[in-house]
């Protein structure tokens, strides 16, 4: 069985067990569909992991170490001088925790005793101490990426505005706007020679976390409740349906 599909997974890490937290994406989980998100955290029975992005997760590492080098050094990042950002990359004493991903920023929402987690990429503040969210990606593309414009990339957004809302319930003060650092890789070079090209481009995002407390209420009522039906425009939705009714109809093994 692959590394990365384990199910069911323990009961300790589901909905109501000791290691269970609401993760930022289990809440764009619940938005893409509620049926999913039930049998994920209720059932344990998670959607089949695509493979690693090991490539993003390298330029991550490498974006990380490379502002780390300026906080500790209390100093501006070359990109945000260029971008005339009177910001510096926060030396805040709970980065290390805030950026593991078991780990993370987390808080507990009143309302519905939901405990809600997520591991930001980078944090920069201003002279009057108000932080800003930032935010690491990494594509490969003919043309860089210089802004967020695509639905697909709504979830991008969404994934800011929570770790907003989070760090606002930790006691920061956080702008509304936040940050994506966006490394778009050259495919089009004249040669390899190895190593791969990056156009990086610094785009604000102006996001509103009002949404979150609505959505975490109708989270809890989900969890609370029976499986809800089967998402309109879900292909595991509609991949599990077609598979029940190949077995219902006595096919055998389908491959």
């Amino acid at each position: 069985m692959s590394e990365f599909y384990r199910i069911p997974r323990g009961a300790d890490w589901n909905y109501g067990g000791a290691k269970w937290r609401l993760s930022r994406s289990k809440i764009d989980l619940f938005q893409e569909c509620p049926r999913c998100f039930w049998l994920d955290n209720i059932k344990g029975l998670k959607r089949p992991a695509g493979y690693p992005f090991n490539l993003n997760s390298a330029v991550d590492q490498l974006l990380k170490k490379e502002f780390d080098v300026h906080r500790a050094a209390n100093t501006q990042h070359p990109l945000q001088e260029q971008y005339g950002l009177a910001v510096w990359p926060a030396a805040h004493k709970n980065m290390r925790q805030w950026r593991e991903n078991f780990e993370g920023v987390d808080t507990v929402h009143k309302q519905t005793g939901l405990v809600v987690c997520g591991a930001i990429d980078d944090l920069w503040v201003d002279n009057a101490g108000t932080y800003y969210v930032v935010d690491y990606k990494a594509t490969a593309k003919p043309e860089p990426v210089t802004e967020l414009n695509e639905p697909w990339q709504d979830s991008y957004k969404r994934q800011m505005e929570i770790y907003q809302w989070l760090l606002r319930h930790n006691g920061l003060t956080v702008s509304d706007t936040g940050y994506f650092v966006y490394c778009t890789g050259r495919p089009d070079a004249a040669a390899f020679d190895g190593k791969l090209e990056f156009d990086v481009h610094v785009i604000p995002h102006t996001g509103k976390a009002n949404w979150v407390d609505g959505v975490l209420e109708e989270i809890k009522l989900c969890l609370d409740g029976s499986l809800p039906g089967e998402g309109k425009d879900c292909d595991y939705c509609l991949y599990r349906r077609l598979l029940r009714s190949e077995e219902d109809q006595g096919q055998g093994r389908l491959f």
